[in-house]
């Protein structure tokens, strides 16, 4: 599929879900970041942006690049969009727990705390005003289980979630270009092209270096690997990767199995 085939699909399978489920609205989290800027985008392609709300959680290392890229999206795409910050909270929790987690809340246990707090909000929202949440996860975090349980996993419907991370960043280009076209600016923002992906639930954290290998090579091996059954040779050479770590890196993707077992359902268009 292009990129323009990709989004529409996208498009029309979240305005299909949500209408369906009996919602008009639909909720999502503005982290600054390319996946939830695109989602915003698709929401308001399908439903119109009157019926979308963005909602900014900034946490203790939130950046201010982020925030402002995030309210920067909400501006261009017209969409109602408020701001709630997840420190308080977070140091409530970080207060409880401390004694229970050895002393300090501290890791991997702070960093997926953090998310879990926004998605509480998120949620808190969604019931309040029958919005249905969109989660704004792609195909390559669920593939490497880089995604936090009743975190980032939460959602009813993700628009994404068939869709490899370089694939997202294609629409993502196809759509602004689509805008430039059309006489109007495109609505998301060019720092969020060129910034490094980063979750930023720790200092200078990057998605990345996190996961160990670059989104280009991941996505080639995980595209021959999962969606076309391609063997481990094979697959490492279409990612140009050694075969150790393209071992490494399947093994780890077939570790997380439980995780995506728990993500929300998706478009099912046959992208690949």
């Amino acid at each position: 599929m292009t990129p323009e085939e990709m989004y529409c699909a996208c498009c029309e399978a979240t305005a299909d879900y949500v209408r369906a489920a009996g919602f008009a609205d639909v909720v999502i989290g503005l982290s600054g970041g390319m996946d939830s800027a695109l989602v915003a985008v698709m929401a308001a392609d399908a439903l119109g942006a009157a019926h979308v709300h963005g909602v900014l959680l900034p946490g203790p290392y939130s950046s201010e690049h982020s925030v402002d890229d995030a309210e920067a999206l909400a501006r261009n795409l017209g969409i109602d969009h408020r701001s709630i910050s997840i420190c308080e909270p977070f140091e409530a929790f970080e207060h409880v727990l401390a004694r229970a987690c050895g002393g300090e809340l501290k890791g991997l246990a702070a960093e997926n705390t953090q998310a879990r707090c926004r998605m509480v909000c998120l949620m808190a929202l969604s019931n309040a005003h029958n919005w249905m949440m969109l989660n704004t996860g792609n195909k390559s975090e669920a593939q490497m289980g880089y995604s936090t349980l009743y975190g980032d996993t939460a959602g009813a419907f993700a628009p994404l979630g068939g869709v490899y991370k370089t694939d997202v960043y294609a629409m993502a280009r196809w759509r602004n270009r689509k805008g430039v076209e059309a006489g109007h600016e495109g609505p998301i923002p060019v720092n969020v092209f060129v910034k490094p992906p980063s979750a930023e639930l720790a200092p200078g954290q990057s998605d990345e270096r996190s996961l160990g290998v670059g989104y280009d090579a991941l996505d080639k091996l995980l595209v021959a690997a999962v969606e076309h059954g391609r063997g481990l040779e094979e697959a490492a050479a279409a990612a140009e990767m050694d075969v150790v770590q393209a071992r490494n890196i399947l093994a780890r993707a077939k570790a997380y199995e439980f995780k995506r077992a728990l993500e929300p359902p998706f478009p099912q268009a046959k992208f690949y």
